[in-house]
């Protein structure tokens, strides 16, 4: 979906608004794998489809952290670009609270909801966002966090 550009005063004015959902993604195993390789995870729960299908959870599910390092991609999809951006940055998070496995071959998205829009300096924005990654079709979100970005404009 094509999302269009907001000025600087329009991005700080943006307090407490719900942004949207972002396009679905799906978490491919070959998706898993990438992830394992890139971080040394291995953990047979993640890249080995035939041991996991003896967990609870009946298949591989991707990392955690996994889940979380998709929020930026499926953020293009809804949140809008600050006209005259040099750079965005993550700044961090509040708070990260991992609440369901994600399993191999499963679409996640993502809502976001403006916690806090400021001026944190000259040419700098900050903005805090409530998101939640929900999985298709099940009731539990993958993850809740509060996500800190900075833009620099």
């Amino acid at each position: 979906m094509a999302v269009s550009a907001i000025t600087p005063e329009q991005f700080v004015q943006r307090d407490g608004q719900d942004i949207g959902t972002s396009d679905w993604f799906e978490v491919t195993q070959e998706v898993i794998d990438k992830f394992a390789d890139a971080t040394g995870d291995h953990q047979f729960i993640h890249v080995d489809p035939e041991r996991a299908k003896a967990t609870p959870f009946g298949s591989t599910i991707a990392h955690g952290f996994l889940t979380l390092s998709l929020m930026p991609v499926m953020a293009y999809s809804v949140l809008p670009p600050v006209e005259s951006t040099k750079m965005g940055v993550n700044y961090g998070f509040d708070k990260v609270r991992l609440m369901a496995p994600v399993k191999s071959g499963k679409r996640i998205r993502s809502n976001f909801k403006v916690k806090e829009a400021k001026e944190r300096g000259k040419g700098i924005l900050q903005a805090v966002y409530d998101v939640t990654v929900e999985i298709e079709g099940e009731d539990k979100p993958a993850l809740k966090a509060e996500w800190i970005t900075l833009t620099y404009v």
